[in-house]
């Protein structure tokens, strides 16, 4: 494995880490590009590559989480809860002002 730093290339952590970046950037730009999509056959074009851009990102991060590159926090109860109420509250707006 290289090590960047005596400037023979990239690392496995390195590498991976790229390509998450660059699968989370792509499915940003297909999901903006969807939701601006009128046209159902590329509208359908685009539900497919997001659905392949995603599904790499995931597989990366499995990856990288396994390989102790990509720690994750679990959510306690009270996050999990403050999450809710505010998708609450963002589902129906209106209600806030009652």
């Amino acid at each position: 494995m290289p090590n960047n730093i005596s400037g023979r290339g990239l690392t496995d952590r390195e590498m991976l880490q790229l390509c998450l970046e660059l699968e989370k950037g792509r499915c940003r730009s297909i999901s903006n590009t969807l939701l601006e999509t009128t046209h159902k056959e590329l509208r359908k074009i685009y539900e497919d590559f997001f659905e392949t851009a995603s599904t790499n990102q995931f597989q990366l991060f499995e990856i990288m989480n396994e390989k102790g590159w990509y720690k994750t926090e679990l959510a306690s109860k009270e996050q999990i809860a403050n999450v809710q109420a505010l998708m609450q509250n963002n589902l129906h707006p209106d209600q806030q002002f009652k």
